[in-house]
């Protein structure tokens, strides 16, 4: 805990039943601003099914969300964005038919409150345009402003989706492996920037990463799900020295990844 009110995002009971498969069983967890959580857990944990239930992707069967205390159980994707919740992937399909720079002035305009009209007086344009190329450079797409969105590689994807992100300036940020299918030169400037955004005592950031140098080198806290169910929660060092996780990673290669 970091001395906050309340947290920024917080969790009560929250659970998803698949059929007769409960893919997240009664999770409450809390996050503070100016912490990075690591989510983590073996395949089939339920990992990426809490961040939907989070980000909104699925409709919990029960339980609560809160963000800032307030309930956005039953609000969609969009009103969870608007309220500050931001997720990568979410984010880059809104926009994937318009160039790159498009994509992320547009993102600059909705922060600035002008909405997504493309005509605009050109001063205004030019401005936006330049704080939009501002982003782009921050993650290493400058070159590639004027192309389509589409035909970027999945690398050069996952980068459009952290310059809108970044371009949003939401409090909130959820990464579902932000690294994944990257090659070895595109991995560090991904690395580097969620790094500054966790610089950022304002935000608050989650993630899920198999990557075990990745998670050392960024979370101030693990949260472990095994089953549908939060077995471990705490400090890194802590958390993966636990038993507990130690018995889930039983044969999981746990020195590698988790």
């Amino acid at each position: 805990m970091t001395g906050q009110e309340h947290p920024v995002l917080r969790t009560d009971g929250l659970s998803v039943r698949f059929g007769g498969h409960v893919a997240v069983n009664n999770v409450t967890a809390e996050f503070q601003r100016g912490t990075l959580t690591a989510i983590v857990g073996p395949n089939g944990a339920g990992k990426t099914t809490f961040f939907n239930l989070i980000s909104g992707q699925l409709k919990a069967t029960a339980g609560r969300a809160f963000l800032n205390e307030e309930d956005i159980t039953s609000l969609p994707v969009s009103e969870r964005t608007h309220k500050g919740l931001a997720r990568a992937f979410q984010l880059t399909n809104l926009f994937s038919n318009l160039t790159v720079r498009e994509n992320v002035r547009l993102a600059v305009q909705s922060r600035a409150g002008i909405g997504l009209n493309i005509f605009l007086m050109a001063d205004r344009h030019r401005e936006l345009n330049e704080k939009a190329d501002h982003f782009l450079a921050r993650v290493g797409l400058f070159e590639q402003a004027d192309v389509m969105a589409s035909t970027l590689p999945h690398g050069g994807q996952r980068k459009l989706e952290v310059a809108l992100m970044l371009a949003l300036e939401h409090d909130v940020l959820m990464f579902d492996e932000p690294t994944a299918g990257m090659s070895v030169d595109e991995v560090p400037v991904i690395l580097d920037l969620i790094h500054e955004i966790k610089a950022d005592k304002n935000k608050t950031v989650l993630m899920v990463e198999h990557k075990m140098d990745v998670i050392h080198s960024l979370a101030d806290r693990i949260i472990v799900l095994h089953n549908g169910f939060l077995v471990a929660d705490g400090a890194p060092k802590e958390v993966m020295s636990s038993p507990i996780v130690q018995e889930a990673y039983l044969g999981t290669g746990v020195a590698d990844h988790v």
